[in-house]
């Protein structure tokens, strides 16, 4: 028996952070939806989530990125909003009950971008140059590469982090090159760091959007913005860090990409100093991704990732 497709909603609610970069992703979608279903009226709620109001405490000791995404899944289930758009490197790696990753979009530029005003790399810094970075991931394997470095937190949206390099607080910040390219502000990056010597963060780069799992309508809405090998790759980092329990507490990095047509996953986990870190990679099939996350995590287990956690979780 055929099943019947379900009613195309005549409006759709996307609720929505209220920083320039997620109000763009918020927006970008919008566009996309709006191309695609003109008789369907696409509206954005913003919101500020408690991610966004803690600014003077790193996010791996009030909880994590989920601080993010929490208020927007209320607004989801309260009926006040239909679908939410995420940069998927704030997304917990297990989904609460009753809600879905519907679909994930095209990646941009899934890497870190070294950002200064006076230096054009990080080999360049002289010794005790400050650099910022809110990322563990990124600090580990700064401090790993380069000892003689000073890595300080920083918080804040795009812009609060670049005018705190532009005020001299930093001689260097390292940000997602996404994000900057997205916002207009590419010509600020000095540099790609290559992902041999910065490896991503889990879905670095890629925008999830998340709805309702009883949404049938909503789910097959956004099924055109989905972007399979985008989402292969993104499905074999989440289940790595799942696999390892991952959060931002965790200095964990995860990059696949397609290469032949084969899925290659490179993970690592790290001690905050850089001083323990383990590396692995394997080669998949694309059509099972999740299988190569949980392959690359044995294989970091096997070479002592489980001791590394077990000391960061005290």
């Amino acid at each position: 028996m055929s099943q019947i497709a379900p009613t195309l909603p005549t409006r759709l609610i996307i609720a929505s952070r209220e920083s320039a970069l997620a109000m763009w992703q918020a927006e970008h979608i919008q566009g996309r939806l709006r191309a695609l279903y003109p008789q369907t009226e696409v509206s954005i709620l913003g919101m500020t989530t408690q991610g966004d109001q803690i600014l003077n405490v790193s996010l791996s000791k009030i909880g994590g990125k989920g601080l993010f995404v929490k208020e927007l899944e209320v607004a989801m289930e309260e009926g006040r909003a239909d679908l939410a758009v995420h940069s998927l490197k704030d997304v917990p790696m297990n989904m609460p009950d009753g809600f879905s990753l519907a679909a994930i979009g095209e990646r941009e530029d899934p890497l870190d971008a070294f950002v200064s005003n006076h230096f054009d790399s990080l080999s360049a810094l002289p010794a005790g140059s400050i650099v910022g970075t809110s990322s563990l991931r990124r600090e580990s394997q700064l401090r790993a590469r380069f000892p003689h470095l000073v890595i300080q937190p920083l918080r804040g949206n795009v812009q609060t982090r670049l005018r705190k390099l532009d005020e001299g607080q930093y001689a260097a910040i390292i940000l997602a090159a996404a994000g900057l390219k997205r916002l207009g502000l590419g010509e600020r990056i000095r540099n790609i760091i290559s992902s041999d010597d910065s490896l991503p963060a889990v879905g670095q780069g890629a925008l999830g959007i998340e709805c309702r799992s009883d949404r049938a309508d909503v789910i097959a809405c956004v099924q055109a913005l989905h972007h399979a090998d985008t989402a292969a790759c993104v499905l074999a980092e989440r289940a790595l860090s799942r696999a390892l329990a991952g959060s931002c507490q965790v200095p964990l990095g995860g990059f696949a990409q397609i290469l032949d047509g084969k899925l290659r996953l490179r993970g690592f986990v790290s001690s905050p100093d850089g001083q323990q870190m383990v590396r692995a990679e394997a080669f998949g099939d694309i059509a099972d991704p999740e299988a190569l996350g949980n392959q690359v995590a044995d294989a970091l287990r096997a070479q002592g990732a489980d001791v590394i956690l077990a000391a960061l979780n005290g």
